[in-house]
């Protein structure tokens, strides 16, 4: 089996994937901001993530995983006013919705999914080694900043330059040595939640959060740390910085997951075009939504339209009747075996699209093989491991009750066939052809074989 190369945002080059410990891999995906209900934006990070991951176990590498929770926010906080309850309220409600849509989707729960409000007390301490060491300070109104002037190869990973970044707008400026260091630790405002410091009441920023949080499950270097694209600056810059400075060589590769977008912007709330994973779950199965979000490369953009989406769902309809046939022939399900053309498209760093034709031409060939037992069981057994490794094996238990539901349409459609095949005997062909006809309008394809009919997406 080939090894596995990952594209490293920070050196901008495929790199070949060597674990800080051998057989071990830490990965740290930053989560969601809990101030809205998820939409597939927002999921597209963690099915792609959850593929890496996957794919990392099926390879034989213990993951350990870490998704975090941004619940406190202005954001959030801007969210209680407007609904009229309180910011945790807010929090818990958001982090409710996306846990949801996680599952529907069949991503795995993280190995663990640190809350932002539970780790104070480590991102003191970090600000606090930080303060102590000359690379940040306090100008004594309760804001804490980092300076960013005296950080090492600021801007690394964006590639931007120092001078042609935009003044940050996180506080008054007179309290800062240069408009644009960030804050680590911002003031107490009026009516806001608020923790004390040694630098007077108040909440943490945004980027220390992740470094705290981070460095407190996986230490200070790990293998992965992984995102949106929009989160490369100032988010991950920023985190980059704070952590360096505090002796941390963090991350070793920086991954970042590519938009989803419509009318080739990205899906946003500002933008009034996002669409809630729920709403969407109303047209197609979750496994359905997983297999469309999942089928383009992580780096790529995914232009989101509905006709895309149901030409999506009924492509993975039709390798789902496959794996039907194939269980019926064999007289059980299909082995999960992991074929070296899939694995090589996997180890590439995670080429989806060579996986998804590698899928397509199996499934060809085990519909060409008519009844030989072997070919077929080789073909569905390398279908259903590549479709594990993609979350998207229509006998994994996460959508089991979606499997019902395909159990009753496929007694339906077996009920149309056995009355078209009774009409056959009685040679009422008028009748037969108008039962065909009207399953073949529902876009299901009849297959008249030696050991009766078959069916088809």
């Amino acid at each position: 089996m080939s090894s596995l190369n990952l594209y490293d945002t920070k050196s901008r080059k495929v790199l070949s994937f060597k674990p800080i410990k051998k057989g071990e891999v830490g990965i740290y995906l930053c989560g969601a901001t809990v101030q809205a209900p998820p939409h597939i934006g927002h999921i597209r990070s963690g099915v792609n993530f959850d593929i890496l991951r996957r794919w990392l176990i099926t390879s034989g590498y213990k993951v350990t995983f870490i998704r975090n929770v941004t619940d406190i926010d202005d954001k959030i906080i801007h969210k209680a006013g407007h609904e009229e309850i309180t910011w945790w309220q807010v929090a818990a409600k958001y982090e409710r919705a996306f846990t949801d849509a996680y599952n529907k989707l069949n991503v795995l729960p993280p190995t663990y999914e640190p809350r932002a409000t539970g780790h104070i007390t480590q991102m003191v301490k970090l600000i606090e080694k930080l303060i102590s060491n000359g690379s940040a300070y306090a100008p004594g109104n309760g804001d804490v900043y980092l300076e960013v002037k005296k950080v090492k190869d600021y801007l690394s990973l964006s590639n931007q330059k120092l001078d042609d970044l935009l003044v940050a707008d996180d506080a008054d400026l007179k309290f800062k040595k240069d408009p644009k260091d960030f804050a680590l630790w911002k003031a107490a405002k009026k009516g806001e939640p608020s923790w004390p410091t040694p630098w007077g009441d108040g909440r943490p920023g945004w980027h220390i959060e992740c470094s705290a949080m981070a460095h407190a499950y996986l230490g200070e270097s790990f293998d992965i740390h992984g995102g949106g694209l929009d989160l490369i600056f100032p988010h991950h810059e920023n985190e980059i910085a704070q952590s360096n400075a505090a002796g941390f060589s963090f991350a070793n590769i920086w991954m970042h997951n590519a938009w989803v977008t419509t009318s080739g912007e990205k899906m946003s709330k500002s933008l009034g075009n996002s669409l809630q994973v729920n709403e969407i779950l109303k047209k197609v199965r979750g496994i359905e939504l997983r297999w469309y979000l999942g089928s383009a490369h992580y780096r790529s953009m995914l232009e989101f339209s509905f006709e895309a989406l149901a030409e999506s769902a009924t492509a993975f309809r039709r390798i789902e009747a496959f794996l039907s046939r194939a269980e019926s022939i064999l007289g059980k399900e299909a082995e999960l075996l992991i074929a070296d053309e899939f694995a090589k498209a996997m180890n590439d760093d995670l080429a989806v699209p060579q996986a998804l034709a590698f899928i397509a031409e199996s499934m060809r060939i085990g519909n060409s093989a008519a009844e030989d037992k072997k070919v077929i069981a080789k073909t569905a057994g390398e279908i259903r491991g590549a479709l594990s490794v993609l979350g998207c094996d229509p006998k994994d238990e996460a959508f089991a009750a979606t499997q019902s539901n395909n159990d009753a349409i496929d007694g339906l459609i077996k009920l149309a066939l056995e009355q078209r095949e009774a009409a056959r005997l009685r040679k009422d062909f008028v009748a037969a052809d108008q039962i065909r006809d009207q399953i073949s309008s529902l876009g299901i394809t009849v297959e008249d074989t030696t050991n009766g009919p078959r069916w088809s997406y």
